[in-house]
């Protein structure tokens, strides 16, 4: 993807672990991933699709939020030329096709120091939360238990349809990002302690998951009809640099009502990050004690920041092989764990959001609206208004 030897190892393992991933980099030096020989279709485009690629096809799965094409491994179709013939050669109308790109959590910076989590002291539980109840939704790698909210009447709602899983291939080492989920459920409440959270796994505890898996939570989503602020923490670029139609048409279908978050991603490029880079998502960067964290995407795209470097939250248990180093275990997990990335800038922004909506029983449209205003908060160019009193 890059000549990084760290990114390129990353990268290796990444598509050992998912061997149905290519990387795709239509115009040079603008990679993404996508799952080979896969395409995404909205439902309505489905009989003119598959028309035009049947000597092709092998199967199909329709799913809450679109249908999933698969083609024959054999005709070794390039997916992204495919989609972007579809969209283009559309008659009357645009199709909505596109590659079935992978998306990643975003602590990970593919060429520096930031990715791993770290052991932490404990944190003292968040207090407080007076108001009217606020449901965020928060589509990541799920949930643990935590003394944090395990007693909460929402946590018991899902407790074991979201645990999350903390080593699927089974090497004795915490997954690269298993606790995303927990982590960013603590950033939440750490600013809005009242938050009734309704967790969805979209991705894996390796942090990667695809667009397939994101459109099905955000039609489950709309059908349930509850949430007020959807947090994601995960994205990616895509093959063209412009959104997935589908997922644009999932997150529209959220309706005004619903503020998304989304994170700004960390390969420290202005180039768009999907689904944050969608008009009506709130884009969000990560900040240093110095400005903008080194890792952190800008741009004009970009509506707010937060804190993003050394936040601290609750996390999973887990003890892992490695031995003590100078008085310290690396991989002991007692709950609690320090983290950076715009991963964990959002949920600052959103719990912000849904804290004032909460305090002042506010729509979350109209709380958001509030607090991105330029005109009543300071800003930073490609990086929107400054959340930096929500770490």
């Amino acid at each position: 993807m890059v000549g990084d030897s760290a990114q390129q190892a990353r990268l290796e393992r990444l598509l050992a672990r998912h061997t149905d991933a290519v990387v795709a980099e239509p115009v040079r030096g603008r990679p993404t991933l996508v799952r080979r020989d896969q395409i995404l279709v909205a439902g309505p485009d489905l009989p003119a699709v598959e028309d035009r690629v049947r000597r092709w096809l092998a199967s199909r799965e329709d799913g809450p939020g679109g249908c999933r094409v698969r083609l024959r491994a054999g005709a070794r179709v390039d997916v992204c030329e495919l989609s972007a013939l579809l969209n283009d050669g559309a008659p009357h109308r645009r199709l909505a096709v596109a590659p079935n790109h992978l998306v990643h959590g975003q602590p990970m910076w593919w060429t520096g120091p930031f990715g791993r989590p770290r052991p932490a002291s404990p944190v003292r539980a968040p207090a407080g939360g007076g108001g009217r109840p606020v449901t965020v939704a928060v589509l990541d790698t799920g949930l643990n238990p935590h003394p944090w909210y395990a007693s909460a009447d929402w946590y018991a709602e899902q407790r074991e349809e979201v645990a999350e899983v903390l080593d699927a291939d089974l090497d004795h080492e915490l997954d690269g990002q298993a606790g995303h989920g927990t982590f960013i459920a603590g950033v939440l409440l750490r600013h809005a302690p009242g938050a009734r959270i309704r967790a969805k796994r979209v991705i894996g505890g390796d942090g990667v998951g695809d667009e397939f898996g994101v459109l099905g939570a955000l039609a489950w989503l709309a059908s349930w009809g509850r949430a007020e602020i959807v947090n994601l923490s995960c994205g990616c670029h895509t093959y063209d640099d412009r959104s997935s139609p589908l997922v644009a048409r999932a997150v529209a279908a959220l309706g005004r009502r619903t503020v998304v978050v989304a994170c700004a991603g960390n390969q420290a490029s202005d180039r768009p990050f999907w689904p944050a880079a969608l008009e009506h998502v709130i884009a969000v960067a990560a900040l240093d004690g110095a400005g903008r964290a080194e890792f952190s995407n800008h741009g004009p795209w970009v509506d707010a920041c937060a804190p993003g470097t050394g936040v601290t939250s609750c996390f999973v248990r887990f003890d892992g092989p490695r031995p003590p180093a100078r008085g310290a275990d690396p991989d002991a997990f007692a709950g609690y764990a320090e983290w950076s990335g715009t991963s964990f800038a959002a949920p600052a922004v959103a719990g912000a959001i849904a804290r004032l909506a909460a305090s002042e029983g506010l729509p979350s449209a109209v709380a958001a609206r509030r607090l991105l205003d330029p005109a009543r908060h300071p800003t930073l160019p490609g990086l929107g208004v400054v959340f930096r009193d929500f770490k």
